[in-house]
């Protein structure tokens, strides 16, 4: 009975890579709204990490974090940099910490959802508000994790590339969570809580740990 819940558990990791990998590939991993686009490629990894668990959450929030060295390598901006080790821009260079700023959040995205979805289902708080609530933390652990990592360890650099004054760079931080943070992680919470209904019945048999 252990080995098929593992491998029910296995199976619905493979699948979510799927559909992570498909919103890398195309237009559906960024949505406009207005002025703004908002990412999905974090919601296969709240999904999981409600569904199944924040090991299984973190696996694919790695995943993600791959992802985003793979297309900033194969396909940079300016600023790519500051997402894969392998791409520099005039005098500015990826390094390690290109990888941190790429991977640790991403991974942080499945431990964070995963562990208060566990949390909040041991408090017997009403499912749909826990997985609300994990959808929340997990997409506001992605955009301020990131753009903390890059102020830590790009600062300068970035500013610089961004054409404003570093000591500019923290206020355009904050203006970048108020408005694309805020708005993805509103859009986490619909599309978590919508397709975690959805897919649902698949799930039993499968403990979320």
């Amino acid at each position: 009975m252990k080995n098929k819940m593992q491998t029910r558990r296995m199976a619905l990791l493979g699948i979510f890579i799927g559909f992570e990998l498909v919103l890398m590939l195309t237009p559906l991993g960024y949505i406009p709204i207005g002025p703004l686009k908002a990412t999905t490629l974090h919601i296969p990894v709240i999904l999981i990490a409600v569904a199944c668990g924040w090991k299984e959450g973190a696996v694919l929030g790695a995943v993600f974090g791959l992802t985003s060295v793979v297309m900033n390598t194969l396909t940079p901006t300016p600023v790519s940099f500051v997402f894969t080790p392998f791409y520099s821009f005039g005098e500015l260079h990826g390094n390690f910490n290109s990888l941190l700023v790429a991977l640790v959040p991403r991974i942080l995205i499945g431990v964070s959802s995963g562990l208060v979805m566990l949390g909040l289902k041991k408090l017997k708080v009403n499912e749909n508000i826990a997985v609300a609530a994990a959808a929340i933390i997990g997409s506001l652990c992605n955009t301020v994790l990131v753009l903390a990592g890059i102020y830590i360890f790009f600062g300068p650099a970035y500013a610089a590339v961004k054409g404003i004054a570093y000591d500019t760079l923290m206020g355009v931080i904050w203006g970048t969570i108020t408005t694309n943070g805020i708005l993805e992680a509103v859009l986490a919470l619909i599309l978590v809580s919508a397709i975690y209904k959805a897919i649902k019945p698949l799930l039993k048999g499968v403990p979320h740990a």
